[in-house]
C-alpha cells in the first residue's frame, strides 16, 4: 500500500512539474520577443513652453488678463462696455458700483492663475467680509455661471460650502489654506468645461481642480451644474464663456487682484 502511494505521488509531482514547465515556456515567449522600443512613443512632440521666471509668473503660452497696467482684456459683465474697476500701482481693485467684469474672450478648458487680497482693515463677518467670486464660466449677466468663492475665511465663520475656495454651495474645500487679511492669496485652477449634446442635455459634466496658496483644496471635483444662491444647481447649455470677477454687494471694503493669466488647454 505504501509503495503504491509513493508511486502515485511521484506520478503527481512529475505531472505538475511538466505542466508548470509547459506554462513557463509559453508565457514568456511573447515577452522574450518584445523589445523596449515597442512601448516607446516619439510623436507628436509636445510644444515647448517656457515656465515663468518666478513662482506665479506667466509661462510663455499664457494669455495675460491683467498685468497691472490696464483693463484692456475686460468689459462690464452687464452690457459689455469698458470695465470700470480701479487700476492703481499695479493692482486692480473692485468698484462695487460698476458691477461685475468679465474677459472679452471666451474660454473652454483652461489653466488659470489669479492673486487676490482682502484689505488688512476688513470689517464685517460671515458672507459680508471681503466677499467676491471667480466665475470660471460666465454664462449670463448678474451671477450666472460657475463660482469659485472668494472671501476672508482666515478667522471668519460661515457655512463651509460658502467659504473661500469652495465651489459655492457645492463643494467644501479640503482644507482652509487662507492667509491673513492684508496678505496676497493665490488661486491656481484647472477647469474642464461641461460638454452638451445638440438638444441641450449635458453630455459630460464640468470638473475643477484648485490649489489655494499652493495647497490642493478641490481635487477634480465634478460640478452638479451652475451656481445657484437659492435652490439646486443645474446645467444650462453654452459653448465657451468668459471668466468673470464679482463685485459683491456687501458693505465691507473692496478686495484687490493682480497677476491674472490663463492658458487654454486644447
Amino acid at each position: 500500500m505504501v509503495k503504491c502511494m509513493r508511486t502515485w505521488l511521484l506520478i503527481f509531482f512529475a505531472f505538475t512539474i511538466l505542466v508548470l514547465s509547459s506554462l513557463a515556456q509559453q508565457a514568456p515567449a511573447t515577452q522574450n520577443q518584445a523589445k523596449p522600443e515597442d512601448t516607446e512613443v516619439w510623436k507628436p512632440v509636445p510644444e515647448v513652453v517656457t515656465p515663468g521666471a518666478t513662482c506665479g509668473a506667466a509661462p510663455s503660452d499664457a494669455i495675460i488678463l491683467f498685468d497691472g497696467k490696464n483693463l484692456d482684456q475686460w468689459v462690464s459683465a452687464q452690457d459689455k462696455s469698458p470695465a470700470q474697476w480701479i487700476v492703481s500701482d499695479g493692482v486692480l481693485t473692485v468698484n462695487k458700483k460698476a458691477g461685475n467684469i468679465e474677459t472679452k474672450r471666451s474660454f473652454k478648458d483652461y489653466q488659470l492663475h489669479l492673486e487676490w487680497k482682502v484689505p488688512e482693515n476688513i470689517t464685517g463677518s460671515g458672507q459680508l467680509r471681503g466677499n467676491s467670486g471667480l466665475f470660471l464660466a460666465s454664462t449670463g449677466p448678474g451671477d450666472a455661471g460657475y463660482e469659485l468663492q472668494i472671501l476672508d475665511s482666515y478667522n471668519n465663520q460661515t457655512y463651509v460650502n460658502g467659504m473661500a475656495a469652495s465651489i459655492y454651495k457645492q463643494a467644501i474645500p479640503l482644507v482652509n489654506a487662507n492667509r491673513k487679511p492684508g496678505e496676497w492669496q493665490t488661486y491656481d485652477v484647472a477647469w474642464t468645461a461641461p460638454v452638451f449634446n445638440a438638444d441641450g442635455s449635458m453630455k459630460t459634466p464640468a470638473y475643477v481642480t484648485v490649489f489655494f496658496n499652493g495647497v490642493l483644496v478641490q481635487n477634480h471635483f465634478e460640478l452638479k451644474g451652475e451656481t445657484r444662491y437659492i435652490g439646486q444647481p443645474f446645467y444650462k447649455k453654452y459653448d465657451g464663456a468668459p471668466i468673470k470677477l464679482q463685485a459683491h454687494g456687501d458693505p465691507s471694503e473692496p478686495i484687490s487682484f493682480r497677476n491674472i493669466w490663463v492658458r487654454e488647454l486644447k
